[in-house]
């Protein structure tokens, strides 16, 4: 029983299905996280921004940072492979790797300004973004992981976090996430 989660889990497929079972997990951990946060005092839309973009960073991106470590072929047996040249790898990704390389921090560049209001930034969005893509790709190569370690790949991450971060601008209000002043009793 356990090897057929781990063939099922250890799958792109496995993943997206993993992904879409917990969505009304993901649901009940936002409700409850405003929730504490209304008690706590904090406006009611505050607190649903707050808890939402907390749970959206998780949601939109572990998925992702899922399969980017799933194990190739030659996993554990295969020395890590890098590519450090800009833009050579780009030309040989399919449509679908460079969509999934602009998703992989989409949900943290959109949603960490909401959260962190000292990420209101572009040039801050894009360093963090940068700095988790870097991780992964180093993870990759130091967990020997049958896969290729790509600067093209930090590159595209990065630019769909500023993609992300540029689209939720407008969202970006740090005033919001003030509490409510406690009445004294």
């Amino acid at each position: 029983m356990i090897k057929d989660w781990h063939g099922l889990l250890g799958t792109f497929t496995g993943v997206a299905l993993l992904t879409v079972a917990v969505l009304p997990l993901a649901v009940l951990v936002t409700r409850a996280r405003a929730r504490r946060r209304r008690a706590a005092g904090f406006p009611p839309a505050s607190a649903w921004r707050t808890s939402s973009a907390e749970v959206g960073i998780v949601y939109g991106t572990v998925p992702w940072a899922w399969m980017i470590l799933l194990p190739g072929a030659a996993a554990g047996t295969a020395t890590g492979r890098t590519s450090l040249v800009p833009l050579s790898d780009l030309v040989t990704m399919s449509t679908g790797q460079v969509v999934g390389n602009l998703l992989v921090f989409a949900a943290l560049g959109a949603l960490v300004p909401l959260r962190f209001p000292a990420f209101a930034s572009t040039p801050r969005i894009a360093a963090l973004a940068a700095a988790c893509s870097v991780l992964l790709e180093a993870a990759q190569y130091a967990l020997r992981l049958d896969r290729v370690s790509s600067v093209d790949d930090v590159l595209l991450n990065t630019a769909g976090a500023v993609l992300a971060a540029l689209l939720s601008r407008r969202w970006w209000s740090p005033s919001v996430d003030r509490p409510l002043p406690v009445p004294a009793r």
